[in-house]
């Protein structure tokens, strides 16, 4: 028997990187699976064979997760599709990067109606849901970013904290109604954007990490799996930084 056996999940910007890892733990453990990206392309389709591959039922939504009525729709979908939805990882997000005196207004609304805003958008359409099902689970892709802060990055730092106070004020309101809320944060995590950089800010990295490796995609999928599992039945409003150490 798996953790989540009989569960559904609500995977977004699971296409790839740490999305895809959570959806595919999810399936491994025993979850049915619904994956939403931007768009669903030869990444989504290999994420969803892969699935599949588990046995289980899944099936990938086109959806800009920034946009609130849309998102109501998919979730809609979700649950005329699969019955119920016990579980809502919020992954999607992107980064835009610049130094504050560079930054433009358009780099500061993309990254904060794409990591925060779509986070609140399946939450206000899920939670009703959950409500009458009288359970569920929702974890927050933050970052340590987002718990101590980073330069160049005050988009990203501001919609990852951001995340983080949505959890702990979402676990406040809702833990009446058996709805838990917690928020994981990544720190160096091996991706092909992390593998991309130069040799010398990787090993930079590693010198802080008491570890002395960088966090892989499974790391994150795990601690997800014991945040929407019953394993975690009295944790919520909880972050739970995933980084080796780095930040003691």
């Amino acid at each position: 028997m798996g953790l989540l056996d009989g569960k559904v999940a609500i995977v977004t910007g699971a296409a790839r990187g740490i999305g895809k890892a959570i959806a595919l733990k999810f399936a491994a453990e025993g979850a049915d699976v619904a994956i939403t990206d931007l768009v669903i392309n030869e990444a989504a389709e290999e994420t969803i064979a892969e699935i599949k591959a588990f046995g289980h039922k899944v099936e990938a939504y086109a959806s800009n997760a920034a946009n609130f009525d849309e998102t109501h729709e998919i979730v809609d979908k979700i649950k005329a599709d699969f019955g119920h939805i016990d579980i809502l990882v919020n992954n999607a997000g992107i980064t835009k990067d610049g130094l504050m005196l560079k930054m433009t207004e358009a780099q500061w609304d993309a990254v904060l109606a794409v990591n925060l805003k779509s986070a609140f958008n399946f939450i206000h359409a899920l939670t009703p849901i959950m409500m009458r099902q009288k359970g569920g689970s929702i974890i927050n892709m933050s970052s340590v970013v987002g718990v101590h802060g980073n330069a160049a990055q005050c988009n990203y730092a501001a919609s990852k904290a951001g995340l983080i106070a949505l959890a702990k004020s979402i676990s406040q309101e809702m833990g009446r109604k058996g709805i838990r809320a917690n928020a994981v944060a990544p720190g160096f995590i091996d991706t092909p954007m992390t593998q991309a950089l130069p040799e010398e800010v990787r090993k930079e990295w590693m010198e802080k990490i008491p570890l002395r490796r960088g966090g892989t995609v499974e790391d994150i999928a795990n601690v997800c799996t014991f945040l929407a599992s019953d394993m975690s039945s009295y944790v919520s409003g909880q972050v739970i930084e995933v980084d080796g150490g780095m930040n003691m």
